[in-house]
């Protein structure tokens, strides 16, 4: 081969394998695992994925300074709460087993979802809980309507939110 081929032959070689590579760490750092576990709810699973990468980054044995435990960093209490709605065994040891989490985070969310219908509301009450977003959206500087969050006054959660919903457009994209 002529040096006058082998450049643009290599710059092409090489660009195909840096986007490949780009495109692998991405898929890799947006992974879905308990897609069948996740699958099985009605909640948008781009919702469920972001929330879990936000949460813990996909470590099922991710403890919070909270207490929150596993993939979706949920606490005992709450735990303990949709089990009890959902009449299923509840077990706090099973915390850090990922489908058990992964299907107890994906009902909280739909329980959340269900008492707030702005999504990033019902977000914002997964990371600050459910009262203290009440209390926020009947306070008139933080909510005109009482159902939508014209500001967080956690500088946690909004950041939270804002994290959340760009890992959820994300996974839509891998989703096309």
């Amino acid at each position: 081969m002529t040096k006058k081929f082998w450049l643009p032959f290599s710059v092409i070689i090489a660009s195909i394998v840096l986007v490949s590579a780009f495109f692998l760490g991405v898929k890799l750092s947006y992974r879905r695992p308990y897609f069948d576990v996740v699958s099985r709810f009605d909640v948008e699973s781009s919702w469920v994925y972001a929330v879990m990468k936000a949460e813990s980054g996909f470590k099922e044995d991710a403890l919070s300074r909270a207490g929150a435990v596993g993939l979706m960093q949920i606490k005992p209490s709450t735990a303990e709460f949709i089990c009890n709605r959902e009449n299923i065994p509840f077990s706090a040891e099973r915390l850090t087993e990922g489908a058990y989490n992964a299907e107890l985070g994906c009902r909280y969310l739909i329980y959340l979802f269900e008492r707030f219908p702005v999504a990033e509301t019902a977000i914002a009450a997964y990371n600050a809980g459910e009262g203290t977003v009440r209390g926020w959206l009947k306070n008139t500087d933080c909510s005109e309507d009482g159902r939508t969050l014209a500001r967080i006054p956690y500088s946690e959660t909004r950041e939270y939110v804002k994290k959340v919903k760009k890992f959820k457009k994300i996974y839509e994209f891998w989703d096309r």
